[in-house]
């Protein structure tokens, strides 16, 4: 097995790489992508390698960028799509939502539209209003698409390969303030499917839950936890539509109790769905009510209260003690 420690967007780098150069009718194409590498630098020399007629840097205009690759999807092509910031992505909700999401269903089948929209998303980088946002709930409850978030460097290198290979659109969520951060990927392993969740931490008393970058802090949350007594077993999501429920109900089977944890707001999100999916399906091995933890029901704040407004280790941890309270 071939291991190279990297950070997160040097592992979307590569995975986008080995995309191009297994199929030439890969394109990325997005605002200061080519020359520049990106605001985020993750398609950093990819112009450079493959030039610019697959590495196309576009015009401000988020609806005209969506709006081309879906022609573009029509005559062949698998278009990459980087929005550069989460707050961007709003011109484009029309072309997403309305036309990229449907048009499948519209043709019967007859067509497939193998577009990935890759979104940086979420807070912890001090950034200006648009820049920090979780807008995925959006995206989950649009049937048509496929949405995901990796949460380390090995799934992001391999998730952006099988979301590429898809013939479905994929709305590819970027936890940004997991970009630096370092680990191993697996360069030549057999991928994980797509559309799955997984155990990454075992544990008997609490299952923690949550996807993107929420996962680190619930593995800080859960050793902390363990030096107080308390075993916590953490499930990362990995894929927000379709969920893989399966992983999450045998542990909440196994420790009776459940937390999920979030960057987004709590009404409407991916956490109350999937809460409320636990409480359905798994209602009699359940000793407490399963608990959330999530960004509030406002706007996201600017940057020096975006430490009061997101989750924490500490958040997290006194749902752990009300959960085990009952």
């Amino acid at each position: 097995m071939t291991l190279e420690t990297m950070p997160l967007s040097k592992a979307l780098n590569a995975g986008m790489r080995k995309a191009m150069e297994n199929d030439p009718k890969v394109l990325l194409m997005g605002e200061d992508i080519g020359k520049l590498g990106g605001v985020f630098r993750v398609t950093e020399h990819l112009q450079r390698d493959f030039g610019d007629r697959r590495v196309l840097d576009t015009p401000l205009a988020e609806s005209g960028i969506v709006g081309t690759a879906i022609g573009m999807a029509m005559v062949g092509y698998r278009p990459v799509i980087e929005i550069q910031f989460d707050g961007f992505v709003f011109p484009a909700f029309d072309q997403i939502t309305t036309q990229l999401a449907k048009l499948t269903n519209r043709h019967e089948g007859a067509i497939s539209m193998p577009i990935v929209i890759r979104i940086p998303y979420g807070g912890h980088i001090g950034a200006v209003e648009h820049h920090q946002e979780s807008p995925e709930a959006y995206f989950a409850h649009t049937p048509g698409l496929r949405v995901v978030s990796p949460s380390t460097p090995n799934d992001a290198y391999w998730m952006i390969q099988e979301a590429i290979a898809s013939n479905d659109p994929v709305i590819f969520m970027e936890p940004k303030s997991r970009y630096w951060q370092k680990g191993e990927v697996e360069l030549d392993a057999s991928a994980v499917p797509l559309h799955s969740s997984r155990v990454v931490r075992t544990g008997s008393d609490v299952t923690l839950v949550g996807h993107g970058a929420m996962v680190t802090t619930l593995l800080q949350a859960a050793a902390l936890a363990e030096a107080e007594g308390t075993s916590c077993e953490v499930v990362d999501v990995r894929s927000l539509s379709p969920v893989d429920y399966e992983p999450i109900l045998d542990s909440v089977r196994k420790t009776g109790r459940m937390v999920y944890a979030q960057e987004a707001q709590g009404f409407g999100s991916i956490g109350g769905e999937i809460a409320a999916t636990v409480m359905e399906r798994a209602f009699y091995a359940l000793e407490a009510p399963v608990l959330r933890v999530s960004g509030y029901d406002t706007p996201f704040p600017p940057a020096k209260l975006e430490g009061a407004y997101l989750p924490d280790a500490d958040r997290i941890l006194e749902a752990v003690d009300r959960s085990l309270a009952y």
